[in-house]
């Protein structure tokens, strides 16, 4: 039983690094032709189960890749929410906030680690559940929290983990001892020319 996380397509925010938490930004043209080619990688895979992020850059996503009739919305994985930091880019946060770490400090008027920690770790016992492999659309924060929880990694350490758009990462357990296992991150092959 495997996880396969697709971080949503590009967007005008993340092209150029700006927080989007709970904006509902449409993906760019770049950004659904991304997700297609994942669609096209993807094709023929047989999911038990489908969730998504019901903001609208997953959603698309999860519909051009062919997968957005059998999903199902959960709340729990919209991205985190920046508040004061929504639309800013992490250079202009840490200009008025030095050393500022979004999975260490949170944001004011948003989520504070632990609010998207409780988040994740109710989304978890229905991916861990038996059945198949599961597929989940959903954005780059909030995933890098999943990964961590699934794996037992501080949060903290999601720092060290880039996540692209349009980007596959598979999650597993250890056939011996049954840990968390990261056995794919950030896979973007199908991006190549």
């Amino acid at each position: 039983m495997r996880v396969f996380l697709v971080r949503h397509g590009e967007t005008e925010w993340s092209l150029v690094g700006k927080h989007t938490g709970r904006q509902d930004i449409p993906l760019l043209p770049e950004g659904e032709e991304a997700a297609k080619k994942l669609g096209r990688r993807l094709a023929g895979r047989a999911f038990s189960k489908v969730f998504m992020s019901p903001l609208q850059r997953a959603r698309r996503t999860c519909e051009l890749c062919g997968y957005g009739a059998v999903a199902t919305p959960v709340p729990d994985l919209m991205e985190w929410d920046y508040g004061q930091y929504e639309g800013l880019k992490g250079s202009e946060i840490r200009a008025q906030r030095p050393g500022w770490r979004i999975f260490r400090d949170g944001c004011p008027g948003g989520e504070q680690p632990a609010d998207v920690i409780a988040r994740v770790d109710r989304v978890l016992p229905t991916l861990r559940a038996p059945g198949g492999d599961v597929l989940v659309f959903a954005h780059g924060h909030l995933l890098r929290v999943l990964m961590a929880r699934w794996s037992g990694l501080p949060l903290e350490n999601a720092a060290h983990f880039g996540l692209d758009p349009a980007s596959l990462s598979i999650l597993s357990r250890d056939a011996q001892t049954g840990d968390g296992v990261v056995e794919r991150w950030n896979d973007v092959a199908h991006l190549e020319p």
